[in-house]
């Protein structure tokens, strides 16, 4: 709802205080707020299940391949792009990543490098004294450890520097297709609040919560789905809602839909593909 927007809006944009509302405008505005919400989609544990399925149907046919937007060649790479993302853009990530594989192919290269020279090629990733310590450990762990070879299990990836769950998701489900949870992002955690699929902030017990209303075999490609709708659809600052496939399941729609679902879904795979340049 555009007067009941979660906790994600108000952090994202500025909002409009009640105070600055005039007592017509306000009065229409609670009116509109109560229409909605009688008409919200069931929440109950039951209806919250196959509300879930009907998303995931939907989604699936915006998004019936979707990819990890990080380019990468292995396990390795994708390991160390994901660890310089944070905080950054994938786009970002694309420019910079080519030169450090370049440089340091390999962990043993990368786990021998020159602090100082790594931090110059992954600067324009921010944060660049940390990530270039990150990655720089994370391939001495792996080379000492692993024997030079990035781990397949969520308990040893953990355990390398800089790799929290998210990254480890990423890198199992992504690299090498091996199920372990949903990978849950800022994006992730956004659209499962705004669909109220949970109310939760924490991005473990948001996967958790994911984890408990999608089949196990859909756990790799309903992370990437989320994280792909809330960048290109249901983002932090102006959401598509008129144009977004699983509106009449949304909570938080602000706007009607145009159009049948279908189309809408065509019109989210077509953005998708080209990463934001169709309409």
């Amino acid at each position: 709802m555009a007067t009941k927007r979660n906790r994600d809006d108000q952090r994202d944009s500025r909002s409009i205080g009640r105070e600055d509302v005039a007592p017509k405008a306000r009065a229409l505005q609670e009116t509109t707020s109560r229409s909605r919400a009688s008409a919200k989609p069931p929440t109950a544990k039951g209806g919250l299940k196959e509300r879930a399925r009907r998303i995931h149907e939907r989604l699936s046919e915006a998004e019936p391949a979707p990819k990890c937007e990080l380019d990468f060649r292995n396990g390795f790479e994708l390991l160390v792009a994901t660890i310089l993302s944070a905080q950054s853009t994938d786009r970002m990530v694309n420019q910079v990543a080519p030169e450090v594989f370049r440089r340091w192919p390999t962990p043993q290269a990368l786990a021998g490098a020159a602090q100082e020279e790594v931090e110059a090629v992954v600067k324009r990733t921010g944060f660049f004294r940390n990530k270039a310590k990150s990655i720089r450990t994370a391939a001495q762990a792996i080379v000492e450890k692993h024997r030079g070879e990035v781990p397949r299990t969520m308990e040893e990836l953990i355990e390398l520097p800089g790799v929290a769950r998210k990254t480890a998701n990423v890198v199992l489900g992504t690299a090498y297709r091996i199920t372990t949870g949903i990978t849950v992002d800022t994006h992730v955690g956004r659209v499962a609040r705004r669909l109220e699929l949970t109310q939760e902030e924490d991005p473990t017990k948001v996967e958790q919560a994911l984890m408990a209303l999608f089949p196990r075999e859909a756990w790799i490609d309903t992370g990437h789905r989320l994280l792909l709708h809330g960048r290109y659809v249901c983002t932090a600052r102006a959401s598509d809602c008129a144009h977004c496939p699983v509106n009449e399941l949304c909570p938080s729609a602000a706007a009607k839909p145009e159009g049948p679902w279908p189309e809408r879904a065509e019109r989210e795979r077509r953005r998708v593909e080209s990463r934001g340049e169709a309409e």
